[in-house]
């Protein structure tokens, strides 16, 4: 039965009869909901976890906020961003090969004079780049923004070479001598060459996209798989050397911000009922609005935990906001994996790890892993497998094995150690049905943002009698729960999604 009414009353209660339980220990009616009967203790009542989401964030990452349109700023560090792809190359400085990926052996030579033509795919303000598998704002090879702002002369290059354009096998160093600004987000840099390639009759390949298509051509970044396709491409400082009695170096400054903006959300649940039923003893619990108003708290709750997934950041015609949601960020701004259960291995699923937690962009430490039922089953298995089945002695470790169930704020977390830490694995039921498998979020990037400012604090408040007969004459009493908070996601490549 539905009842979609402001105020709650007895003729809402009367003519019901209870189905039987899954035991049928009598088929005798146990009558309408007004008689109370003499029942005892003897009713059961379902328990679940329900919102394990906003329980981490509201207790782990709780930060007020005093606008209900907030702004917040994302900070990459620029020390590992010092990389550059080589584009171009020339003997002379002056006519460059863009289209061959092969170099004359004796034109890197050590000690001989090379020039090299290179961009990025970064955005020098804010040091923002691709996520995995992200099509949205991915960042191509020499985008505009992307010029390389961190070179100067004293700095050492380490170019990566092969003996095909894709197989790096060896790599020259070079001094940076002079650098040009180009006229497409590139640089051209004259180099010393200080070491040359320790086999230069087979080695003498850059790692380009092709063996003669240029590096910067169309290169898809964000669906390539960026530890295999293109770190190995990559141009990095390799330290920097200057003459006795030099003088100071030239320097560079990053610009590692970047600012985003969050919106809160108000959520309310209301409880009418006239006097007359909240007077009436009812059969089970004796007081129907002691029992429903229980229940609202939890509706509350299960509320803000689905739009805190599932919502999109968004004002609408009539000035009502809805905050970010987590599916919603990771699916269109962070890193998105693709998961098989019938085909993927713990040695594909490792690969998926490596990416999303490359040190220089995410950690383990924060991480939590959000599963559907399926999932978290599927997890599991695997894990169980590898710890009961393999690490057969305390001499041998498997890299994929169950540790165990821990409870933490009242959720059982799963844990599972792999090469790159310990999976904080949680089952959100949330996910069942969503074509989400598992939600990798580091909790480090993301707040529960209440409203609080002016002294008043907007956070989940309990608002007794809004509606009451004292104050209104109107027979009837109406409480009501509300909350404005925001959520706040940042920087996304600590967030990864893996679907089908």
């Amino acid at each position: 039965m539905f009842m979609f009414v402001d105020t709650l009353g007895l003729s809402n209660f009367t003519g019901l009869t209870e189905s039987y339980a899954a035991s049928q220990g009598s088929t005798l009616s146990t009558g309408d909901l007004r008689r109370k009967y003499n029942f005892g203790s003897m009713v059961s009542k379902l328990n679940i976890p329900q919102d394990p989401y906003f329980r981490f964030l509201s207790v782990l990452r709780k930060q007020a906020v005093d606008d209900p349109q907030f702004k917040f700023t994302e900070e990459r560090p620029s020390f590992h961003k010092r990389y550059a792809y080589v584009v171009g190359h020339a003997s002379d400085g002056v006519t460059y090969t863009t289209n061959d990926a092969t170099v004359t052996a004796t034109d890197i030579a050590a000690g001989k004079t090379w020039y090299v033509q290179l961009k990025t795919d970064y955005k020098s303000a804010g040091n923002i780049g691709s996520r995995y598998g992200q099509s949205n704002n991915a960042v191509q090879i020499g985008a505009t923004g992307t010029r390389p702002t961190f070179l100067f002369p004293g700095l050492i290059l380490k170019i990566p070479f092969g003996a095909a354009y894709n197989a790096p096998e060896d790599y020259i160093l070079g001094r940076v001598e002079e650098v040009t600004n180009g006229t497409s987000e590139d640089v051209y840099v004259k180099l010393n060459i200080l070491r040359t390639l320790n086999d230069t009759s087979n080695n003498v390949e850059l790692q380009w996209k092709s063996g003669t298509a240029p590096m910067d051509d169309t290169y898809a970044t964000a669906n390539a798989n960026i530890l295999a396709n293109l770190e190995s491409k990559k141009t990095y400082v390799n330290g920097n050397s200057f003459a006795q009695g030099s003088g100071y170096p030239d320097t560079w400054a990053d610009n590692p911000y970047s600012t985003g903006y969050g919106l809160t959300q108000i959520w309310k649940t209301a409880l009418g009922m006239d006097n007359t039923t909240r007077a009436t003893v009812m059969k089970y619990a004796g007081s129907e609005w002691a029992r429903i108003w229980a229940n609202k708290l939890i509706e509350h709750k299960w509320d803000i935990e689905t739009d805190l997934l599932f919502s999109a950041q968004y004002t609408d015609g009539n000035g009502i906001q809805h905050t970010q949601g987590a599916i919603d960020y990771i699916v269109n701004y962070g890193n998105v994996f693709s998961l098989d259960h019938d085909t993927k291995t713990p040695d594909d699923f490792l690969d998926d790890m490596s990416q999303y937690l490359d040190p220089r962009f995410n950690s383990m430490v924060a991480t939590v892993f959000m599963c559907d039922t399926f999932t978290y089953n599927w997890l599991n298995k695997m894990s169980g497998y590898f710890q009961n089945a393999v690490n057969m002695s305390p001499n041998f470790r498997s890299d994929f094995s169950f540790k165990g169930i821990h409870n933490m704020l009242g959720v059982d977390v799963m844990k599972i150690a792999t090469i790159y830490g310990t999976m904080n694995v949680v089952r959100n039921v949330h996910l069942d049905g969503t074509g989400v498998y598992i939600a990798g979020i580091n909790l480090n990037k993301v707040r529960y943002r209440p409203l609080v400012g002016n002294g008043l604090n907007r956070d989940t408040s309990i608002y007794v009698g809004v509606q009451t007969l004292e104050n209104s004459g109107v027979d009837k009493r109406v409480d009501l729960i509300q909350t404005e908070a925001g959520a706040e996601y940042t920087c996304p490549e600590g967030f990864a999604v893996w679907k089908k």
